[in-house]
């Protein structure tokens, strides 16, 4: 067949999709708004990646590197010190920067060096900061707001983050709190090596993803079925034959199709736009973060298109179309399983070889791993409409809104089966997810040893601070009921500008707190004990003879240090190690307060170990503030019981963000879809309300009509999903667990998106149902 005639026929239905009048218009704009949405998250997929790569990019252009070999202090240096911080969960990026010279490298989105006393903070940080819920985080930032940060500054549109300047950093260079820098950026980026089952999880974060988009504009271009058929029984009155007839169809839904790409795009600009005003899970971007890559976008854009052509071509190749009719109208033959069971097993048959493969193996083949869950994932799509038409037809009597939903399913079946196959696959895909992540997600939760039952925060003062003056402002501190005060310090056998061989921990506390870190026999003030049964401490006993001189390191500013020397008392008694409320167990040396010599309490740094009343509101808050008032540099800590690794927790954000898209886009999709499906039901309804039937009957069955095939996609979902998941479970080597749970979860959440739209059609339903419907022309 020649390209000419195609040419012509897709060209006459695509002058029907737009010169049909209000008709063709209506259902080539509902087809447009369906696919619309579609290549909206499509281009928004394709930009992600490109998104977190500036992310990660900016992060490191900004990096004030303070580690490694030091720097001497000339006109191109700068003092820096991080204050990081946090406020009700949100992390606050914080630095205090003190210029050296006129050449002092400027952070990325600062015009100038603030001012000691004046800070530059990003929009995000300067809005929270003059609402009335950052009253309590402007009390821990004591300093006057001068300016924004630029974009090129950020990593989010949404990002707290601030610029101080300050004055006196270089008396605490080397203490650990502050550093000296010549530039901004890691000089020696290091490429972490990837892991196999974190790389898995990626590729089937994606792929489960974007499935269901793919579904969702399948569906929208066969928007308008039943007028349809009759438009093309009209075209074959006038003399066209079946293959032309099927063309011109397919030229309409690739009017369709295109117009949905301008949609799309438009959709997709002005959700760029809209998302420099949004946080997702705490993951922000700005709009020039959003750029789609220009093949993958021209891809989107050609396959689209010939997906539309494609799919309307099989849809019809089962449906004879005849001048009086079509005969779809009658009973449909019953669907065949056989060849719909064969997707689902060439999935996992791709799967299989990988089945105990690990993350000792090297790297899943991602191929297979794509074709594989995709196939299993389109498997759904493939037995959803037959198990659809097996259990309706085997539905009895009931009430009269029951009968009307089933007999209207029983003659359109399939049409129900595409409205939810994308609820379907994006449960099913959702539920695998979870699985696979509850399954390896032991592998990188550690416990970090910490004994929340003790304490729940740790304050780490700076070396010299006044823990005794410390203790008593954290005692006074709303929400704070007891003061757990250690100090810490190291001590060497030798001169620490002669390099130490042997070392030894030291530990200052009252007696009640040393019992937290060791077994003492008895304790008085003015007691020194030597630990046996540290971990890792092998030089205590040999630096525990009475006489042996110690010393411990004192900074005493820019750099600088000077020697604490500590002579072993005669009265030393022994102690046993225990854990202590970080996990570890100590050595070294323990002291009580008034056993510490002069000048030895300014070489050590002071812990506070916190424990809090959660009842009071903000408690957490208040004591962060009273770290930053005692000292800027000071580093309060949350403690948990757990931590997870920080790229699996990447990689779950990631996942939720973007079934947070996907979700919006299933709710939006399946209400233009209802809405398609009432408009081609508007005069039956009519009929109906005009034969006296209630309103109440007719929505009930209307609700009847999305709740059987959405009850059975759901069911059939979890089936290929807990199958799916078990599979790349095994792959793992994770034994398999059905997280029940997440099953639940992500079922619920499919039935409440449909119950949503469900709700939402209800009022042009209601409008529809009077019996000027039945009006013509």
């Amino acid at each position: 067949m020649s390209a000419g005639r195609w040419a012509r026929d897709l060209g006459m239905g695509l002058r029907f999709a737009f010169a049909g009048g209000r008709e063709g218009w209506t259902r080539a704009l509902l087809t447009a708004v369906g696919v619309g949405l579609g290549v909206a998250l499509l281009l928004l997929t394709t930009a992600l990646p490109g998104a977190l790569a500036e992310r990660d990019r900016r992060e490191e252009a900004r990096l004030n590197y303070t580690y490694g070999e030091e720097i001497e202090r000339a006109d191109d240096t700068l003092m820096t010190a991080d204050t990081d911080t946090e406020f009700d969960g949100r992390d606050i990026r914080g630095r205090l920067l003190e210029p050296e010279g006129g050449k002092a490298p400027l952070p990325p989105g600062l015009r100038e060096f603030p001012a000691p006393g004046d800070m530059v903070v990003s929009p995000a940080l300067k809005k929270f900061l003059d609402s009335d819920d950052g009253e309590l985080l402007r009390e821990r930032l004591p300093y006057d707001v001068v300016g924004t940060i630029g974009e090129q500054g950020l990593i989010g549109s949404q990002e707290l983050s601030y610029y101080a300047g300050a004055e006196g950093l270089a008396e605490r260079v080397g203490d650990g709190t502050v550093g000296r820098i010549d530039s901004f950026g890691n000089p020696d980026p290091t490429q972490e090596e990837a892991d196999p089952v974190l790389v898995l999880l990626v590729l089937v974060v994606f792929v489960v993803l974007l499935m269901p988009v793919a579904v969702f504009i399948a569906a929208a271009v066969r928007f308008g079925g039943e007028r349809r058929d009759r438009r093309l029984a009209a075209l074959r009155l006038v003399g066209s034959d079946g293959g032309m007839t099927r063309r011109i169809a397919a030229g309409e839904a690739l009017g369709g199709a295109l117009l949905g790409l301008v949609f799309g795009t438009g959709f997709f600009l002005a959700g760029r736009e809209f998302a420099a005003s949004v946080e997702v899970f705490r993951i922000s971007v700005f709009p020039s973060y959003l750029n789609p890559s220009p093949l993958l976008a021209l891809l989107v854009a050609v396959a689209v298109p010939g997906a539309a052509v494609l799919v309307t071509l099989l849809a019809l190749r089962g449906v004879v179309i005849e001048p009086l009719g079509v005969v779809r109208t009658a009973r449909p033959a019953r669907r065949r399983l056989w060849w719909r069971l064969l997707l689902p097993l060439a999935g996992i048959g791709m799967l299989l070889p990988m089945v105990g493969q690990g993350r000792e193996n090297g790297d899943f083949n991602q191929y297979l791993v794509t074709g594989g869950v995709i196939s299993l994932l389109v498997g759904v799509t493939a037995l959803l409409p037959w198990i659809v038409e097996t259990v309706v037809a085997r539905l009895g009597s009931g009430s009269v809104s029951w009968q009307l939903a089933v007999r209207r399913l029983q003659l359109s079946s399939g049409a129900a089966a595409r409205m939810v196959n994308g609820i379907a696959v994006a449960v099913a895909g959702a539920i695998a997810l979870q699985m696979l992540f509850a399954g390896v997600g032991k592998d990188y939760t550690k416990e970090t040893g910490y004994d929340v039952s003790l304490a729940q925060m740790e304050v780490r003062l700076p070396e010299g601070t006044d823990i005794a003056a410390a203790t008593a402002k954290f005692e006074e501190t709303k929400g704070v009921r007891e003061v757990h005060p250690l100090s810490e310090g190291h001590f060497g056998d030798l001169s620490w500008q002669k390099e130490p061989q042997r070392f030894a921990e030291l530990t200052i506390g009252d007696c009640t707190t040393l019992r937290e870190v060791a077994k003492l026999p008895s304790c008085t003030d003015g007691d020194v004990f030597a630990v046996r049964g540290g971990e890792y401490d092998t030089d205590t006993p040999s630096l525990s003879r009475p006489g042996q001189k110690l010393y411990l390191e004192k900074y005493v500013g820019d750099g600088r240090t000077e020697d604490v020397v500590w002579t072993v008392p005669e009265a030393l008694k022994q102690a046993d190690s225990v854990k202590d409320p970080t996990g570890a167990r100590r050595g070294g040396f323990l002291m009580t307060r008034s056993a510490v010599p002069a000048g030895l309490a300014e070489a050590v740094r002071g812990q506070l170990y916190l424990s809090l009343d959660d009842s009071v509101p903000y408690a957490r808050e208040y004591v962060r503030n009273t770290a930053a008032a005692i000292d800027p540099l000071s580093y309060p800590m949350t403690w948990q019981a757990t931590e997870r690794s920080d790229r699996y927790e990447s990689i779950r954000t990631g996942l939720f963000v973007g079934a947070t898209a996907v979700l919006a886009l299933i709710g939006a999709s399946l209400l233009v879809s209802q809405l398609e499906q009432l408009r081609e039901r508007r005069k039956l309804l009519s009929a109906l309300i005009a034969f006296g039937t209630r309103r109440r009957t007719l929505s009930l069955s209307v609700l009847w009509q999305t709740a059987i095939p959405i009850g059975l996609g759901l069911l059939l979902a979890s089936v290929v999903g807990m199958a799916l998941g078990a599979v790349l479970l095994r792959m793992t080597s994770t034994p398999v667990a059905v997280d029940w749970p997440s099953v639940l979860r992500m079922t619920g959440m499919g039935a409440g998106v449909v119950l949503v739209v469900t709700l939402l059609s209800l009022p042009p339903l209601l409008r529809m149902m009077r019996p000027d419907g039945l009006r013509t022309e």
